[in-house]
């Protein structure tokens, strides 16, 4: 724990460090947090500037930049600039992380293992806090263990304690999860390896019981391939993906056997996917709402309808074809591949897969397997949320991408981060 709490630098990296380590500590919490510790760490570091950039940033992380950018230029034609300016605002941090990392002098490869393991314990207090919650409410009602797998207690029900959408949370417990088990390949001492165990057990459960499908088909990808191919070798790596993939195995037949998590996982997916409405379970699923977005792409596929124009745009759609639920929320499109068309055009979502393809060709470069994580983290969730449209989202995509595409040292190799996980940790 002492690595968290003091690192040897200069007066000034050392008040980066400790804004940055609010920042990812009170992440899983209310925004006011991590936004002030955010505006705190823009000021200090535009107060110290970096004097020697070459070593500050790639460029790769400007692409991160740049769909800030597009979407300013996509401001110029929005229909209505109040609502340019308020998505704007929301994706700002898209502009501000980079420009952080370029002039700030802190080395993030020094503090990234640091960081890591603050985020990951906070996140797992987190967990902690949300299961005393949840059993103090199944004690107080009276009821059984078992009701923790009902909907009373499961998905958004679950995170209703701190007010945090569960598919963002489920997130940045995917990214825990990976930090912890690299902890605990990494310790030489047994009950520390048991604690580390413990805790990677604790995330799991977590995930399932978020039930956030995206995020539950990504980590099955990284637990059962990633993890035994880019940490492990020979006959360790056939032991512990044998029993990976025993785990997920018993949590597919939990989903399976659980009235609830079965409701949850396959038959709200089955629905999503077919479109039909007027069901009880989901009146009106995601793939609808796609249909209608794709109907708008289709009249202006180049340019789109401008920043901030998605939902007035959609509610067009949505009175069209009687989707009242839609329209009285106001909701979007749930996919961000499509909103960015929607928004920006066809530029905009090549744009987005660009800098997803660039991230993904650097984890595989580095064989990273934070950085693989967290793309495949964010192409499944892209698919089912609009994830660059609210702030834990974009704080998630914005810090995670540039603190994992932060330039490495030259003398860590392939082999290297196979035998250790001293690269991303």
């Amino acid at each position: 724990m002492k690595e968290i709490f003091y690192i040897e630098d200069t007066p000034e990296n050392k008040i980066s460090y400790y804004l940055l380590l609010v920042f990812l500590v009170t992440l899983p919490f209310d925004r006011l947090y991590s936004e002030l510790s955010l505006i705190g760490l823009l000021l200090h570091t535009l107060l110290h500037p970096a004097t020697d950039r070459k070593l500050s940033f790639r460029w790769a992380g400007w692409l991160v930049a740049g769909l800030f950018f597009l979407m300013l230029i996509s401001s110029v034609y929005a229909p209505r600039f109040g609502d340019a300016g308020h998505q704007l605002e929301k994706q700002l941090a898209l502009l501000l992380f980079p420009l952080i990392a370029w002039y700030s002098r802190l080395d993030w490869n020094k503090v990234r293992g640091p960081l890591l393991k603050a985020f990951a314990f906070s996140c797992t207090f987190t967990v902690i806090y949300l299961y005393g919650c949840a059993f103090a409410g199944i004690h107080r009602l009276g009821l059984g263990w078992t009701a923790l797998f009902t909907p009373d207690f499961l998905n958004h029900s679950f995170t209703l304690p701190i007010d945090l959408h569960a598919t963002y949370f489920a997130m940045d417990l995917g990214i825990s999860l990976i930090v912890v088990v690299g902890l605990g390949l990494r310790s030489d001492r047994v009950a520390a390896k048991w604690a580390y165990g413990l805790m990677s057990l604790l995330l799991l459960a977590a995930i399932l019981q978020l039930a956030s499908r995206a995020v539950c088909l990504a980590m099955l990808v990284v637990i059962n391939v990633l993890v035994p191919w880019l940490l492990l070798r020979g006959r360790a790596r056939r032991i512990v993906f044998l029993v990976l993939v025993l785990l997920s195995s018993l949590s597919v037949a939990l989903v399976r056997t659980n009235k609830d998590l079965h409701t949850r996982y396959m038959v709200a997916l089955k629905q999503d996917m077919q479109g039909v409405t007027g069901r009880i379970e989901d009146p009106e699923p995601r793939m609808v709402r796609w249909g209608c977005a794709w109907d708008l792409i289709r009249e202006s596929p180049w340019i789109g309808y401008g920043a901030g124009a998605e939902v007035g745009r959609l509610k067009g759609e949505y009175l069209t074809h009687h989707l009242v639920l839609s329209y009285t929320h106001e909701l979007n499109a749930h996919n961000q591949y499509l909103s960015y068309w929607l928004n920006t055009g066809v530029t905009g979502v090549l744009l987005y897969l660009g800098v997803l393809v660039a991230g993904a060709m650097i984890a595989y470069r580095r064989r990273d397997i934070l950085l693989s994580t967290f793309i495949l983290l964010i192409l499944f969730v892209s698919f089912s949320e609009n994830i660059l449209d609210t702030n834990k989202g974009i704080f998630f995509f914005s810090f995670f991408f540039i603190l994992f595409l932060y330039p490495v040292p030259v003398a860590e190799s392939s082999f290297a981060i196979r035998r250790r996980f001293r690269y991303v940790l």
